[in-house]
């Protein structure tokens, strides 16, 4: 089945939803015009459809290999990747001075999300540059982002990042890798990393690894790590491809999905490296490109969601089984309640995943435009839950696919189970989704509550005037957003950690489903009577009412958790 992008949702939902317009509006995004934004989408969904969706398939079933020293990607990979880099999609809200298109991230967000339904494994490529830029434009030096960014902009250069180690997982500050300065002024980066997506490949001529480690007289744990640029290529002076760096691959893992993203284990062998930001400052700098992929991964689960649900539906408009209860239906199993439960599902949580990740970028570049505090904790307090819920989402769509195909779900020829095992580890990586829950709780929450009671003032109020023209959808919405300011009361007046811990997560997924009810509403608001409507209710009716549970938990401690001993959980 062939992908088609989504570009009237992404119009809807800056127009509706999450107001791209007060984006546009600021100086530093004026050239964010309605011509530019529906030129930009029209391209981006073109070069997805035609050119990066027919490789899906090939990065499942002809994985990147390792071949004497040499990282080979899959078939058409490196066309669909020249496409990418020549369009500009690499880069769309980088600075414009080193080449980028210097656009908001709500705009880089829909890209990537077409990007990651066209072809997940590929689109992971990029999202690791975007997050590089990010985190040079801020830390680096005048004389590094010169020589890197344009580089790395164009897609003639790709960037990682190196933070996992076989000791050192979520716990960065274990890491033993090791820099030792140089007298020209470089260091010697010594060490390995594992789980380095896209750590080595034949698409770009150079792969520039940002690395966490740890000089002599560094301090132990987080506040002794320092960063360091470490290509595999030594740069020349003029911008070319120098002498090979010490950086080895060792082995590609082989893993569950994702098999066209080549996941390396890399060795660093005093490999000449550039400081990045101050000594000892390593995981602030590196902090800008991992909250810059929290928000990218979400966006990945929402984009599989897409192309699995797409899938699904197409299956199901087409597949005769059975006898249809429904007057005047179709004849396909489309007809059939659960069937019909279960795209309506997929539809549903896709539209409230995407409008979450679409509010937060909306609040990223409000927050770079205006500097305020305000749009600053807007944007932290959704970004562990768009990241959380939005693969979550990704994760949950794709088996509802796999279920809507029936025995075909199960039967690789099919494609449906690939979206599930592509999409399964983003609840891992970039931060485990237990951490996004454990962050919503604890530093977003380091304000009182303050930003989530501002967030929920915004959703009661537009329920209120909602209530006059949908009374019965507006006043859930208001009901729910009620019971969660109610779970953060409770949560900030928690003194112990652990009692906001034990139900992190269930309070984050709780947080979102009062997100998605609210955004759905604001559908519904914009096209009253049709398909936004109907939409809306199905949420709001079945799916909105899972919150009350969720919050409950939330609300619920750790005593009873911590009651159950090793001894009985091993009984």
């Amino acid at each position: 089945m062939p992908y088609r992008a989504p570009v009237n949702e992404f119009r809807f939902i800056f127009d509706h939803v999450v107001d791209l317009a007060s984006v546009a509006a600021e100086e530093r995004f004026a050239e964010a015009t309605p011509e530019t934004v529906e030129a930009v989408l029209v391209e981006a969904g073109r070069v997805c459809e035609e050119v990066v969706a027919p490789t899906l398939r090939n990065g499942d079933t002809s994985p990147a290999r390792l071949e004497n020293g040499v990282v080979r990607t899959s078939p058409g990979f490196d066309t669909a990747y020249g496409a990418i880099a020549e369009g500009g999609w690499v880069a769309v809200s980088a600075d414009p001075e080193h080449g980028g298109m210097g656009l908001p991230v709500a705009m880089t967000t829909a890209v990537n999300d077409m990007l990651s339904s066209a072809n997940l494994a590929l689109q992971l490529c990029p999202l690791l540059t975007q997050g590089q830029i990010e985190a040079l434009e801020h830390h680096a030096s005048d004389e590094m982002r010169a020589l890197y960014l344009p580089k790395l902009i164009s897609g003639e250069w790709t960037g990682t990042m190196n933070l996992t180690e076989p000791q050192a997982g979520s716990d960065v500050g274990a890491l033993r890798s090791k820099a030792e300065a140089d007298e020209d002024g470089t260091y010697r980066i010594s060490g390995q990393k594992i789980y380095i997506s896209w750590g080595d490949h034949d698409l770009a001529e150079n792969v520039c690894h940002l690395v966490l480690a740890r000089l002599p007289d560094a301090a132990p744990g987080t506040k002794g790590i320092s960063l360091f640029m470490v290509p595999k290529y030594v740069p020349t002076e003029d911008g070319g491809v120098g002498p090979a760096n010490g950086v080895r691959t060792v082995s590609l893992e082989h893993k569950m999905g994702l098999h066209g993203s080549p996941t390396a284990v890399l060795e660093f062998d005093e490999a000449k490296g550039w400081l990045v930001g101050p000594e000892h400052g390593g995981m602030k700098a590196m902090f800008t490109m991992m909250n810059n992929a929290r928000l990218g991964v979400g966006v990945q689960g929402v984009g599989v969601a897409e192309g699995a649900y797409q899938h699904a539906l197409a299956y199901a408009m087409d597949r005769k089984q059975g006898k249809s209860l429904v007057e005047n239906g179709t004849g396909s199993i489309v007809d059939h309640a659960d069937v019909r439960r279960m795209l309506a599902t997929m539809k549903a949580e896709t539209f409230a995943a995407r409008a979450i990740t679409l509010a937060c970028a909306v609040a990223i570049d409000r927050s770079t435009a205006s500097g305020t505090a305000e749009w600053q904790a807007r944007a932290a307090l959704l970004t562990p839950i768009a990241k959380a819920f939005g693969t979550d989402t990704g994760i949950a769509v794709a088996d509802l696919g796999i279920q809507v195909h029936g025995g075909m779900g199960f039967v690789e020829e099919t494609g449906a189970a690939q979206y599930l095992r592509d999409v399964r580890v983003t609840a891992i990586y970039e931060g485990t989704n237990g951490i996004q829950a454990m962050d919503l709780v604890a530093r977003k929450m380091a304000d009182g509550g303050e930003a989530a009671f501002a967030l929920l003032d915004e959703i009661e109020a537009f329920a209120e005037t909602a209530r006059e023209s949908m009374p019965d959808l507006a006043a859930p919405v208001w009901d729910a957003a009620e019971t969660l300011r109610e779970t953060v009361e409770w949560l900030v007046a928690q003194g112990d950690l652990n009692a906001r811990f034990a139900g992190s997560a269930p309070f984050l997924r709780g947080f979102a489903r009062v997100l998605g009810g609210y955004y759905h509403l604001r559908a519904a608001m914009a096209e009253p009577g049709g398909a936004r409507e109907r939409l809306a209710r199905f949420y709001i009716a079945r799916i909105l009412p899972e919150h009350e549970g969720l919050l409950a938990h939330a609300r619920a401690g750790a005593e009873d958790l911590y009651a159950l001993t090793p001894d009985d959980l091993a009984a």
